[in-house]
Protein backbone atom coordinates (compact mmCIF):
# COMPACT_ATOMS: atom_id res chain seq x y z
CA UNK A 1 0.00 0.00 0.00
CA UNK A 2 1.09 3.40 -0.75
CA UNK A 3 1.22 5.89 1.87
CA UNK A 4 2.72 9.42 0.02
CA UNK A 5 2.62 10.31 -3.31
CA UNK A 6 6.39 9.33 -3.92
CA UNK A 7 5.66 6.04 -2.99
CA UNK A 8 3.12 5.97 -6.19
CA UNK A 9 5.46 7.64 -8.60
CA UNK A 10 8.48 5.32 -7.36
CA UNK A 11 6.50 1.95 -7.48
CA UNK A 12 5.38 2.90 -11.30
CA UNK A 13 8.90 3.82 -12.13
CA UNK A 14 10.45 0.45 -10.57
CA UNK A 15 7.84 -1.44 -12.38
CA UNK A 16 8.45 0.69 -16.15
CA UNK A 17 11.78 2.20 -15.95
CA UNK A 18 12.41 2.22 -19.28
CA UNK A 19 8.98 3.43 -20.55
CA UNK A 20 7.85 6.88 -21.13
CA UNK A 21 6.70 8.85 -18.12
CA UNK A 22 5.98 12.51 -19.39
CA UNK A 23 6.06 13.81 -23.18
CA UNK A 24 6.64 17.30 -24.17
CA UNK A 25 5.42 18.16 -27.83
CA UNK A 26 6.79 20.58 -29.92
CA UNK A 27 4.43 23.39 -29.14
CA UNK A 28 4.88 23.52 -25.61
CA UNK A 29 8.97 22.70 -25.92
CA UNK A 30 8.81 26.17 -27.90
CA UNK A 31 7.16 27.87 -25.29
CA UNK A 32 9.35 27.00 -22.44
CA UNK A 33 12.38 26.95 -24.57
CA UNK A 34 12.72 23.00 -23.03
CA UNK A 35 13.88 20.13 -25.39
CA UNK A 36 11.10 18.21 -26.81
CA UNK A 37 10.28 14.66 -26.28
CA UNK A 38 9.90 11.52 -23.97
CA UNK A 39 11.38 11.51 -20.53
CA UNK A 40 11.63 7.77 -19.19
CA UNK A 41 10.71 6.80 -15.56
CA UNK A 42 13.93 5.90 -14.69
CA UNK A 43 15.19 9.50 -15.79
CA UNK A 44 12.13 11.18 -14.01
CA UNK A 45 13.09 9.20 -10.53
CA UNK A 46 16.81 10.12 -10.54
CA UNK A 47 16.07 13.71 -11.06
CA UNK A 48 13.21 13.18 -8.26
CA UNK A 49 16.27 11.44 -6.22
CA UNK A 50 18.73 14.11 -6.48
CA UNK A 51 16.57 16.95 -5.65
CA UNK A 52 15.25 14.80 -2.32
CA UNK A 53 18.92 14.29 -1.35
CA UNK A 54 19.59 18.05 -1.88
CA UNK A 55 16.28 19.32 0.07
CA UNK A 56 17.00 16.85 2.91
CA UNK A 57 21.08 18.23 3.47
CA UNK A 58 19.55 21.55 2.92
CA UNK A 59 17.06 20.71 6.13
CA UNK A 60 14.14 20.62 4.83
CA UNK A 61 11.48 17.81 6.35
CA UNK A 62 8.05 16.86 8.00
CA UNK A 63 5.56 20.16 8.04
CA UNK A 64 7.29 22.82 5.73
CA UNK A 65 5.71 24.03 3.11
CA UNK A 66 7.25 25.36 -0.13
CA UNK A 67 5.90 27.09 -3.17
CA UNK A 68 6.16 26.33 -6.45
CA UNK A 69 6.20 28.80 -9.33
CA UNK A 70 7.36 26.63 -11.93
CA UNK A 71 4.33 27.01 -14.95
CA UNK A 72 3.36 23.37 -16.44
CA UNK A 73 7.17 22.65 -16.61
CA UNK A 74 8.50 19.23 -15.96
CA UNK A 75 10.26 20.87 -12.85
CA UNK A 76 7.22 21.04 -11.38
CA UNK A 77 6.72 17.67 -10.76
CA UNK A 78 10.04 16.56 -9.85
CA UNK A 79 10.20 19.11 -6.79
CA UNK A 80 6.51 18.25 -6.06
CA UNK A 81 7.91 14.43 -5.64
CA UNK A 82 11.02 15.13 -4.21
CA UNK A 83 9.93 17.36 -1.21
CA UNK A 84 7.13 14.58 -0.85
CA UNK A 85 9.21 12.04 0.20
CA UNK A 86 10.36 14.29 3.08
CA UNK A 87 6.70 15.29 3.91
CA UNK A 88 7.21 18.47 2.98
CA UNK A 89 3.93 20.28 1.59
CA UNK A 90 3.73 22.07 -2.00
CA UNK A 91 2.05 25.52 -2.14
CA UNK A 92 1.38 25.71 -6.55
CA UNK A 93 1.70 29.17 -7.40
CA UNK A 94 -0.28 30.67 -10.23
CA UNK A 95 1.76 32.35 -12.80
CA UNK A 96 -0.20 35.07 -13.59
CA UNK A 97 -0.70 36.26 -9.81
CA UNK A 98 0.45 39.61 -9.40
CA UNK A 99 1.59 41.64 -5.95
CA UNK A 100 -1.44 41.64 -4.02
CA UNK A 101 -2.57 37.58 -4.28
CA UNK A 102 1.52 36.80 -4.21
CA UNK A 103 1.41 38.93 -0.65
CA UNK A 104 -1.48 37.23 0.46
CA UNK A 105 -0.59 33.66 -0.82
CA UNK A 106 3.22 34.25 0.89
CA UNK A 107 1.95 35.52 4.20
CA UNK A 108 -0.84 33.07 4.39
CA UNK A 109 0.59 30.03 3.89
CA UNK A 110 4.26 31.18 5.38
CA UNK A 111 6.05 29.75 2.95
CA UNK A 112 10.07 29.76 3.75
CA UNK A 113 11.14 29.12 0.42
CA UNK A 114 9.76 29.44 -3.58
CA UNK A 115 10.83 27.34 -6.55
CA UNK A 116 10.59 29.79 -9.22
CA UNK A 117 11.18 30.72 -12.48
CA UNK A 118 14.32 32.95 -12.08
CA UNK A 119 12.46 36.30 -13.84
CA UNK A 120 9.72 36.29 -11.08
CA UNK A 121 11.78 35.89 -8.10
CA UNK A 122 11.80 39.63 -7.88
CA UNK A 123 8.35 39.50 -7.64
CA UNK A 124 8.09 36.75 -4.87
CA UNK A 125 10.30 38.72 -3.26
CA UNK A 126 8.93 42.17 -2.97
CA UNK A 127 5.65 39.93 -1.73
CA UNK A 128 6.98 38.28 1.10
CA UNK A 129 8.53 41.66 2.13
CA UNK A 130 4.69 43.18 2.35
CA UNK A 131 3.72 40.22 4.56
CA UNK A 132 7.04 40.30 6.78
CA UNK A 133 7.96 36.85 6.07
CA UNK A 134 11.24 35.68 6.26
CA UNK A 135 12.20 33.82 2.54
CA UNK A 136 13.80 32.78 -0.17
CA UNK A 137 13.79 32.17 -3.41
CA UNK A 138 15.94 29.64 -5.64
CA UNK A 139 15.38 28.53 -9.60
CA UNK A 140 14.60 24.80 -10.26
CA UNK A 141 18.47 23.65 -10.92
CA UNK A 142 19.76 25.80 -8.14
CA UNK A 143 21.33 24.62 -5.53
CA UNK A 144 18.34 24.59 -2.38
CA UNK A 145 19.31 27.14 0.67
CA UNK A 146 19.13 25.73 3.89
CA UNK A 147 16.16 25.64 5.50
CA UNK A 148 15.29 28.59 7.88
CA UNK A 149 13.69 26.72 10.53
CA UNK A 150 13.39 22.81 11.66
CA UNK A 151 11.18 20.96 10.29
CA UNK A 152 7.91 21.25 12.30
CA UNK A 153 7.15 17.31 12.51
CA UNK A 154 10.54 16.04 12.22
CA UNK A 155 10.07 13.43 15.01
CA UNK A 156 6.91 11.90 13.41
CA UNK A 157 6.21 9.63 10.61
CA UNK A 158 5.50 10.70 7.09
CA UNK A 159 2.08 8.66 6.13
CA UNK A 160 -1.60 9.09 4.09
CA UNK A 161 -2.74 11.82 6.31
CA UNK A 162 0.41 14.38 5.85
CA UNK A 163 -0.17 17.20 3.78
CA UNK A 164 1.29 17.18 0.31
CA UNK A 165 -0.56 20.58 -0.76
CA UNK A 166 -1.96 23.02 0.02
CA UNK A 167 -4.27 24.28 -2.84
CA UNK A 168 -6.03 27.90 -2.89
CA UNK A 169 -9.38 28.19 -4.14
CA UNK A 170 -11.78 31.12 -4.67
CA UNK A 171 -13.80 32.29 -1.50
CA UNK A 172 -17.30 33.68 -1.61
CA UNK A 173 -16.98 36.64 0.94
CA UNK A 174 -13.12 36.81 1.18
CA UNK A 175 -9.96 36.07 0.66
CA UNK A 176 -9.02 32.66 -1.45
CA UNK A 177 -9.05 29.78 1.22
CA UNK A 178 -5.97 27.56 1.55
CA UNK A 179 -7.62 23.94 1.31
CA UNK A 180 -4.98 21.83 2.75
CA UNK A 181 -4.78 18.12 1.32
CA UNK A 182 -3.41 14.82 2.47
CA UNK A 183 -1.27 12.52 0.55
CA UNK A 184 -4.47 10.32 1.05
CA UNK A 185 -7.15 12.70 -0.74
CA UNK A 186 -4.25 12.45 -4.05
CA UNK A 187 -3.79 8.63 -4.23
CA UNK A 188 -7.84 8.12 -3.78
CA UNK A 189 -7.73 10.85 -6.81
CA UNK A 190 -5.18 8.57 -8.91
CA UNK A 191 -7.21 5.13 -7.69
CA UNK A 192 -10.54 6.29 -8.62
CA UNK A 193 -9.40 7.50 -11.65
CA UNK A 194 -7.83 4.10 -12.43
CA UNK A 195 -10.67 2.11 -12.28
CA UNK A 196 -13.27 4.63 -14.06
CA UNK A 197 -14.35 1.35 -16.19
CA UNK A 198 -17.71 1.37 -18.32
CA UNK A 199 -17.27 4.38 -21.02
CA UNK A 200 -14.14 5.26 -19.13
CA UNK A 201 -11.25 2.42 -19.11
CA UNK A 202 -7.73 3.35 -18.00
CA UNK A 203 -5.77 0.73 -19.37
CA UNK A 204 -2.55 0.01 -17.21
CA UNK A 205 0.38 1.36 -18.48
CA UNK A 206 -0.50 1.78 -21.74
CA UNK A 207 -2.89 5.46 -21.36
CA UNK A 208 -1.26 9.06 -22.86
CA UNK A 209 -3.06 11.33 -20.71
CA UNK A 210 -2.70 15.14 -22.54
CA UNK A 211 -4.00 17.97 -20.52
CA UNK A 212 -3.42 21.72 -20.99
CA UNK A 213 -5.01 22.85 -17.50
CA UNK A 214 -2.96 24.14 -14.79
CA UNK A 215 -0.93 22.12 -12.63
CA UNK A 216 -2.00 24.77 -9.58
CA UNK A 217 -5.26 23.52 -10.08
CA UNK A 218 -6.41 20.43 -8.79
CA UNK A 219 -7.99 19.11 -12.05
CA UNK A 220 -4.07 18.12 -13.45
CA UNK A 221 -2.60 17.55 -9.87
CA UNK A 222 -5.12 15.31 -8.68
CA UNK A 223 -6.66 13.91 -11.36
CA UNK A 224 -4.78 13.45 -14.64
CA UNK A 225 -1.17 13.32 -13.03
CA UNK A 226 -2.08 11.07 -10.29
CA UNK A 227 -3.69 8.26 -12.54
CA UNK A 228 -0.62 8.24 -14.39
CA UNK A 229 1.16 7.60 -10.65
CA UNK A 230 -1.39 4.84 -9.52
CA UNK A 231 -1.71 3.36 -13.27
CA UNK A 232 1.20 3.88 -15.21
CA UNK A 233 1.86 5.48 -18.51
CA UNK A 234 2.70 9.05 -19.94
CA UNK A 235 1.66 11.98 -18.77
CA UNK A 236 1.57 14.85 -21.70
CA UNK A 237 1.20 18.13 -19.93
CA UNK A 238 0.54 21.29 -22.10
CA UNK A 239 1.70 24.83 -21.45
CA UNK A 240 -2.05 25.97 -22.03
CA UNK A 241 -4.40 25.47 -24.65
CA UNK A 242 -3.91 26.72 -27.97
CA UNK A 243 -6.54 26.06 -30.37
CA UNK A 244 -4.52 26.11 -33.29
CA UNK A 245 -2.31 23.51 -32.24
CA UNK A 246 -4.42 21.55 -29.64
CA UNK A 247 -4.79 18.64 -32.08
CA UNK A 248 -1.84 18.84 -33.61
CA UNK A 249 -0.37 18.47 -30.24
CA UNK A 250 -2.15 15.08 -29.22
CA UNK A 251 -1.28 13.42 -32.91
CA UNK A 252 2.28 14.05 -31.69
CA UNK A 253 2.09 12.74 -28.72
CA UNK A 254 -0.32 9.89 -29.36
CA UNK A 255 -2.64 11.09 -26.39
CA UNK A 256 -5.17 8.25 -25.47
CA UNK A 257 -7.79 10.40 -23.03
CA UNK A 258 -7.77 14.01 -23.35
CA UNK A 259 -8.74 16.52 -20.30
CA UNK A 260 -10.95 19.77 -21.22
CA UNK A 261 -12.68 22.94 -19.68
CA UNK A 262 -16.08 23.80 -21.55
CA UNK A 263 -14.24 26.67 -23.29
CA UNK A 264 -11.90 24.08 -25.21
CA UNK A 265 -14.46 22.86 -27.45
CA UNK A 266 -16.38 25.63 -28.12
CA UNK A 267 -13.18 26.59 -29.49
CA UNK A 268 -12.48 23.85 -31.59
CA UNK A 269 -15.52 23.85 -33.55
CA UNK A 270 -15.28 27.74 -34.30
CA UNK A 271 -12.62 26.68 -37.36
CA UNK A 272 -13.42 24.88 -40.13
CA UNK A 273 -14.14 21.39 -40.40
CA UNK A 274 -11.49 19.09 -41.97
CA UNK A 275 -11.28 15.52 -43.12
CA UNK A 276 -8.19 15.18 -40.56
CA UNK A 277 -10.37 15.98 -37.12
CA UNK A 278 -10.38 12.41 -36.42
CA UNK A 279 -7.25 11.44 -37.44
CA UNK A 280 -6.18 10.81 -33.72
CA UNK A 281 -5.85 8.30 -30.99
CA UNK A 282 -7.86 10.01 -28.32
CA UNK A 283 -10.75 7.16 -26.72
CA UNK A 284 -12.60 9.59 -24.68
CA UNK A 285 -11.79 12.93 -23.04
CA UNK A 286 -12.28 13.97 -19.47
CA UNK A 287 -14.18 17.51 -18.10
CA UNK A 288 -16.71 19.35 -17.20
CA UNK A 289 -18.94 22.45 -18.11
CA UNK A 290 -19.47 21.83 -22.15
CA UNK A 291 -21.85 23.62 -23.51
CA UNK A 292 -25.04 22.39 -24.44
CA UNK A 293 -25.22 23.02 -27.67
CA UNK A 294 -21.89 22.05 -28.58
CA UNK A 295 -21.48 18.60 -26.97
CA UNK A 296 -23.07 16.68 -29.26
CA UNK A 297 -21.42 18.25 -32.31
CA UNK A 298 -18.22 17.73 -30.98
CA UNK A 299 -18.46 14.34 -30.28
CA UNK A 300 -19.94 14.02 -34.11
CA UNK A 301 -17.16 15.83 -35.51
CA UNK A 302 -13.96 14.48 -33.77
CA UNK A 303 -14.99 10.67 -33.04
CA UNK A 304 -14.52 10.37 -29.14
CA UNK A 305 -17.10 11.23 -26.08
CA UNK A 306 -16.57 14.37 -23.42
CA UNK A 307 -17.39 12.20 -20.64
CA UNK A 308 -18.70 15.47 -18.11
CA UNK A 309 -17.77 15.16 -14.07
CA UNK A 310 -18.35 17.23 -10.85
CA UNK A 311 -15.83 17.62 -8.30
CA UNK A 312 -14.23 20.68 -6.45
CA UNK A 313 -10.99 21.13 -4.36
CA UNK A 314 -12.53 20.67 -1.30
CA UNK A 315 -14.01 17.10 -2.09
CA UNK A 316 -11.52 15.80 -4.44
CA UNK A 317 -12.34 12.13 -5.91
CA UNK A 318 -14.09 11.81 -2.54
CA UNK A 319 -17.48 12.91 -4.08
CA UNK A 320 -16.66 12.90 -7.51
CA UNK A 321 -19.48 12.06 -9.68
CA UNK A 322 -19.12 11.70 -13.61
CA UNK A 323 -21.34 10.62 -16.59
CA UNK A 324 -19.44 7.08 -17.60
CA UNK A 325 -22.28 5.00 -17.98
CA UNK A 326 -24.71 5.67 -20.42
CA UNK A 327 -27.06 7.04 -20.83
CA UNK A 328 -24.78 10.59 -20.55
CA UNK A 329 -28.34 12.75 -21.99
CA UNK A 330 -25.44 14.58 -23.71
CA UNK A 331 -26.54 18.39 -24.26
CA UNK A 332 -28.28 18.40 -21.28
CA UNK A 333 -25.98 19.42 -18.35
CA UNK A 334 -26.42 16.15 -16.68
CA UNK A 335 -22.57 15.01 -14.74
CA UNK A 336 -23.52 11.31 -14.02
CA UNK A 337 -24.96 9.38 -11.09
CA UNK A 338 -24.09 8.53 -7.72
CA UNK A 339 -21.89 6.45 -7.21
CA UNK A 340 -21.83 3.57 -3.91
CA UNK A 341 -18.84 5.51 -2.49
CA UNK A 342 -20.23 8.71 -1.58
CA UNK A 343 -23.91 10.12 -0.25
CA UNK A 344 -25.55 13.40 -2.13
CA UNK A 345 -28.59 15.03 -0.68
CA UNK A 346 -30.03 18.30 -2.65
CA UNK A 347 -31.82 20.68 -0.17
CA UNK A 348 -33.07 24.21 -0.03
CA UNK A 349 -32.29 26.81 1.70
CA UNK A 350 -33.95 25.99 4.92
CA UNK A 351 -31.90 22.52 4.76
CA UNK A 352 -34.80 20.54 3.92
CA UNK A 353 -34.71 17.26 0.97
CA UNK A 354 -36.28 18.68 -2.41
CA UNK A 355 -37.91 16.07 -4.84
CA UNK A 356 -36.69 15.22 -8.18
CA UNK A 357 -36.99 18.04 -10.76
CA UNK A 358 -36.32 21.13 -8.48
CA UNK A 359 -32.73 22.56 -7.84
CA UNK A 360 -31.21 22.67 -4.40
CA UNK A 361 -28.08 22.62 -3.39
CA UNK A 362 -25.43 19.78 -3.72
CA UNK A 363 -24.81 18.14 -0.29
CA UNK A 364 -22.07 15.40 -0.09
CA UNK A 365 -19.99 12.76 1.58
CA UNK A 366 -18.19 9.75 2.07
CA UNK A 367 -20.59 6.88 2.76
CA UNK A 368 -19.51 4.94 5.70
CA UNK A 369 -18.54 5.73 9.45
CA UNK A 370 -16.43 8.96 8.34
CA UNK A 371 -17.91 11.57 6.17
CA UNK A 372 -14.98 13.49 5.44
CA UNK A 373 -12.86 10.25 4.24
CA UNK A 374 -11.00 11.25 1.21
CA UNK A 375 -12.36 15.10 1.33
CA UNK A 376 -9.80 18.04 2.08
CA UNK A 377 -8.50 18.22 5.64
CA UNK A 378 -9.53 21.58 6.64
CA UNK A 379 -9.08 25.48 5.17
CA UNK A 380 -5.77 26.63 6.76
CA UNK A 381 -5.95 29.04 9.68
CA UNK A 382 -9.93 29.05 9.22
CA UNK A 383 -11.73 26.41 11.15
CA UNK A 384 -14.69 28.41 11.12
CA UNK A 385 -14.91 28.65 7.60
CA UNK A 386 -14.21 24.08 7.89
CA UNK A 387 -17.50 23.97 10.41
CA UNK A 388 -19.40 25.83 8.48
CA UNK A 389 -18.85 23.90 5.12
CA UNK A 390 -19.31 20.83 6.89
CA UNK A 391 -22.63 21.70 8.82
CA UNK A 392 -24.52 18.82 9.62
CA UNK A 393 -21.93 16.75 8.87
CA UNK A 394 -22.15 17.07 5.24
CA UNK A 395 -20.53 19.33 3.14
CA UNK A 396 -21.74 21.97 1.63
CA UNK A 397 -20.79 22.79 -2.23
CA UNK A 398 -22.89 26.24 -3.14
CA UNK A 399 -23.38 24.03 -6.13
CA UNK A 400 -27.86 24.27 -7.62
CA UNK A 401 -27.95 21.23 -8.64
CA UNK A 402 -31.25 19.17 -9.94
CA UNK A 403 -32.02 15.23 -10.04
CA UNK A 404 -34.00 13.24 -12.37
CA UNK A 405 -36.28 10.21 -11.14
CA UNK A 406 -33.29 7.72 -12.54
CA UNK A 407 -31.02 9.35 -10.13
CA UNK A 408 -29.48 11.43 -12.70
CA UNK A 409 -27.93 14.59 -11.38
CA UNK A 410 -27.85 17.91 -13.93
CA UNK A 411 -26.16 21.09 -13.10
CA UNK A 412 -28.08 24.18 -12.83
CA UNK A 413 -26.43 26.84 -11.38
CA UNK A 414 -23.54 28.22 -9.09
CA UNK A 415 -25.35 29.47 -5.49
CA UNK A 416 -22.19 31.15 -4.50
CA UNK A 417 -21.34 34.72 -5.61
CA UNK A 418 -18.52 32.90 -7.72
CA UNK A 419 -17.35 34.32 -11.07
CA UNK A 420 -16.16 31.46 -13.15
CA UNK A 421 -14.43 32.49 -16.43
CA UNK A 422 -12.79 29.85 -19.28
CA UNK A 423 -12.60 27.63 -15.55
CA UNK A 424 -10.90 30.31 -13.28
CA UNK A 425 -12.74 31.01 -10.52
CA UNK A 426 -12.54 34.27 -9.26
CA UNK A 427 -13.44 35.83 -6.05
CA UNK A 428 -15.74 38.80 -6.63
CA UNK A 429 -14.84 40.31 -3.39
CA UNK A 430 -11.29 39.88 -4.11
CA UNK A 431 -11.14 41.85 -6.89
CA UNK A 432 -13.50 44.49 -5.32
CA UNK A 433 -10.96 45.01 -2.84
CA UNK A 434 -8.27 46.03 -5.50
CA UNK A 435 -10.74 48.38 -7.43
CA UNK A 436 -11.58 50.62 -4.46
CA UNK A 437 -8.20 51.29 -4.19
CA UNK A 438 -7.89 53.33 -7.39
CA UNK A 439 -7.53 56.96 -6.72
CA UNK A 440 -10.79 57.40 -8.56
CA UNK A 441 -12.92 54.99 -7.31
CA UNK A 442 -15.38 55.50 -4.52
CA UNK A 443 -17.04 52.18 -4.48
CA UNK A 444 -17.10 49.39 -6.90
CA UNK A 445 -19.15 45.92 -7.19
CA UNK A 446 -17.88 42.97 -9.40
CA UNK A 447 -20.40 40.66 -11.29
CA UNK A 448 -20.28 37.69 -13.61
CA UNK A 449 -21.52 38.61 -17.30
CA UNK A 450 -21.88 35.66 -20.19
CA UNK A 451 -19.38 35.60 -22.69
CA UNK A 452 -19.86 33.02 -25.49
CA UNK A 453 -16.41 32.22 -25.84
CA UNK A 454 -15.09 32.14 -21.64
CA UNK A 455 -18.47 31.23 -20.13
CA UNK A 456 -18.52 33.98 -17.98
CA UNK A 457 -16.60 37.55 -18.04
CA UNK A 458 -16.04 39.83 -15.46
CA UNK A 459 -18.29 43.11 -15.06
CA UNK A 460 -17.29 46.05 -12.24
CA UNK A 461 -20.10 48.53 -11.60
CA UNK A 462 -18.19 51.43 -10.84
CA UNK A 463 -19.25 54.39 -8.52
CA UNK A 464 -16.94 57.43 -8.83
CA UNK A 465 -15.78 59.98 -5.97
CA UNK A 466 -16.80 63.51 -5.80
CA UNK A 467 -13.72 64.49 -6.72
CA UNK A 468 -13.01 61.94 -9.52
CA UNK A 469 -11.21 63.68 -12.64
CA UNK A 470 -12.78 64.35 -15.97
CA UNK A 471 -11.47 61.91 -17.87
CA UNK A 472 -13.59 60.47 -20.62
CA UNK A 473 -15.00 57.23 -19.64
CA UNK A 474 -12.90 55.12 -21.96
CA UNK A 475 -10.00 56.96 -20.28
CA UNK A 476 -11.15 56.13 -16.93
CA UNK A 477 -12.27 53.00 -17.42
CA UNK A 478 -8.52 52.14 -18.85
CA UNK A 479 -7.11 53.64 -15.58
CA UNK A 480 -9.09 50.90 -13.88
CA UNK A 481 -7.95 48.04 -15.66
CA UNK A 482 -4.54 49.07 -15.83
CA UNK A 483 -4.67 49.43 -11.78
CA UNK A 484 -6.65 46.00 -11.57
CA UNK A 485 -3.89 44.27 -13.71
CA UNK A 486 -0.76 45.05 -11.90
CA UNK A 487 -2.13 43.54 -8.60
CA UNK A 488 -4.05 40.70 -9.91
CA UNK A 489 -3.92 38.13 -12.81
CA UNK A 490 -5.13 39.20 -16.06
CA UNK A 491 -8.24 36.98 -16.15
CA UNK A 492 -9.78 39.00 -13.04
CA UNK A 493 -9.27 42.16 -13.78
CA UNK A 494 -12.87 43.69 -15.15
CA UNK A 495 -13.69 42.87 -19.16
CA UNK A 496 -16.62 45.52 -18.24
CA UNK A 497 -16.00 48.74 -16.42
CA UNK A 498 -19.80 50.38 -16.25
CA UNK A 499 -19.79 54.02 -14.24
CA UNK A 500 -22.81 53.53 -12.19
CA UNK A 501 -25.03 55.98 -10.21
CA UNK A 502 -25.23 53.95 -6.89
CA UNK A 503 -24.48 50.22 -6.09
CA UNK A 504 -28.18 48.31 -5.38
CA UNK A 505 -27.47 47.57 -1.89
CA UNK A 506 -29.66 45.86 0.85
CA UNK A 507 -31.29 47.67 3.78
CA UNK A 508 -27.84 47.21 5.77
CA UNK A 509 -25.87 48.35 2.90
CA UNK A 510 -24.51 45.55 2.00
CA UNK A 511 -24.52 44.82 -1.98
CA UNK A 512 -27.49 43.17 -2.86
CA UNK A 513 -25.62 39.73 -5.09
CA UNK A 514 -29.01 39.11 -7.09
CA UNK A 515 -29.69 42.15 -8.34
CA UNK A 516 -26.03 42.62 -9.19
CA UNK A 517 -26.30 39.69 -11.04
CA UNK A 518 -29.67 40.43 -13.11
CA UNK A 519 -27.86 43.75 -13.72
CA UNK A 520 -24.74 42.72 -15.06
CA UNK A 521 -26.28 41.17 -17.67
CA UNK A 522 -27.83 43.92 -19.44
CA UNK A 523 -24.89 46.68 -19.05
CA UNK A 524 -22.80 45.26 -21.92
CA UNK A 525 -23.54 47.18 -24.81
CA UNK A 526 -25.12 50.38 -23.08
CA UNK A 527 -22.87 53.89 -23.09
CA UNK A 528 -22.10 53.79 -19.88
CA UNK A 529 -20.44 50.55 -19.98
CA UNK A 530 -16.70 50.24 -21.64
CA UNK A 531 -15.59 47.05 -22.87
CA UNK A 532 -11.98 46.46 -21.75
CA UNK A 533 -12.03 42.67 -22.97
CA UNK A 534 -8.84 43.92 -25.58
CA UNK A 535 -6.83 44.53 -22.46
CA UNK A 536 -6.92 41.36 -20.80
CA UNK A 537 -3.85 39.79 -22.10
CA UNK A 538 -1.37 36.90 -20.51
CA UNK A 539 1.70 38.89 -18.78
CA UNK A 540 4.74 36.91 -18.87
Amino acid sequence: MHHTVHDAFSASARRTPRAEFLFTESVTAQAYDIAPGAILWSEAAAQVDRLRAAYAKAGYGHGHRVGLLLENRPAFLFHWFALNALGVSVVPINAEMRSAELSYLIGHSEIGLAVTLPHRADDLRAAAKVADIAFETMGPDDAVPPATQPAPHASEPVGLATECALLYTSGTTGRPKGCMLSNEYFLRAGQWYAELGDLCPVRPDAERIITPLPLNHVNAMAFSTMVILVAGGCLVQLDRFHPKSWLQSARESRATIVHYLGVMPAMLLSAPAVAADREHDIRWGFGAGVDRKNHAPFEERFGFPLVEAWAMTETGAAACVMANHEPRHVGTSCFGRREDFALIRLVDDEGRDVPDGTPGELLVRSSGDDPKRYFFSGYLKDEEATREAWADGWFHTGDMVRRDAEGNYYFVDRKKNVIRRSGENISAVEVESVLNQHPAVKTSAVAATPDTVRGDEVLACIVLREDADGSAPAQLAASIVDHALAQLAYYKAPGYVAFVDALPLTASQKIQRGQLRELAQSLPGRANCIDTRSMKKRQS
